[in-house]
């Protein structure tokens, strides 16, 4: 092999280390805790289901399949869990303050664990 060669597959192979050693921190998500009114995907922040209360018509949207969502300002996260005892917190807090402990990843969060918010 010549060096030329050589020296092209040496700079590949530390390239290819260098990105990769640089992917767990970036690609793994940190755990943080977000702060919101628990809210459902389908409806946001808006509730606009006539005769219902905000927190029941929350409780209505996921018995239909929505999923739970995160209220914070002006952005709403998706709360992706299937945690029994996270979904039954969820439920007692609709419409309510929550501290959702996760990561997230775009408009959606991987939940870890619900409280009440102080």
């Amino acid at each position: 092999m010549s060096g030329l060669r050589m020296l092209q597959l040496w700079m590949v192979t530390v390239v290819l280390c260098l990105g990769f050693a640089a992917l767990p921190s970036g690609a793994a998500g940190s755990t943080q805790t977000f702060t919101g009114k628990v809210s459902d995907a389908m409806c946001g922040a808006k509730h606009s289901e006539g005769t219902l209360s905000p927190a029941d018509c929350v409780r209505a949207c996921v018995q239909k399949g929505a999923k739970y969502a995160l209220v914070v300002g002006d952005k709403v996260y998706t709360l992706n869990t299937s945690d029994q005892a996270a979904l039954d917190k969820l439920n007692k807090l609709a419409w309510e303050n929550a501290k959702v402990t996760g990561t997230a990843s775009g408009d959606s969060i991987t939940v870890k664990s619900v409280s009440a918010a102080q």
